[in-house]
């Protein structure tokens, strides 16, 4: 006895209609695509003020001075690494009402200048009330 058996067809993918779809698709891409510009490092420069001769004293103040290395001075009084809040509660203490003014260098980098600001608001000391004046190097 025979029976019938059905022949299985080969299972095939087109070839030629996915070439024509990937090379649309490519064309697409190609065409749509917006390329990257390379982008600068933003160049960040403290804005500095010439000082103006006066006859005048305003304010007699205490001067927080740091350089370009980052080296911090307490009106002469060198200030280790780190403890500058610890220096500054103290000098409040010994001399209460006496204002400060911070005189940084041009080169100093901002991240260590806000390391200076953080430090006056851990003393109690507001930002406001300390003016700064950037010096200009030769």
């Amino acid at each position: 006895m025979q029976f019938h058996r059905v022949q299985r067809r080969r299972a095939e993918v087109p070839i030629v209609p996915m070439i024509d779809i990937l090379f649309i698709l490519l064309v697409f891409f190609i065409v749509s695509t917006t390329f990257k510009k390379p982008r600068e490092i933003l160049q960040i420069e403290l804005p500095t003020i010439r000082e103006i001769p006066s006859e005048t004293v305003t304010d007699t103040r205490s001067v927080i001075a740091v350089d370009a290395n980052g080296n911090i001075t307490l009106d002469a009084l060198a200030v280790p690494e780190g403890l500058l809040g610890n220096y500054l509660k103290a000098y409040q203490k010994q001399n209460p009402g006496r204002k400060l003014e911070l005189e940084a260098d041009r080169r100093l980098p901002l991240e260590r200048l806000l390391e200076i600001w953080d430090a006056l608001g851990k003393a109690g000391i507001s930002i406001n009330d300390v003016p700064a004046r950037i010096k200009v190097g030769k």
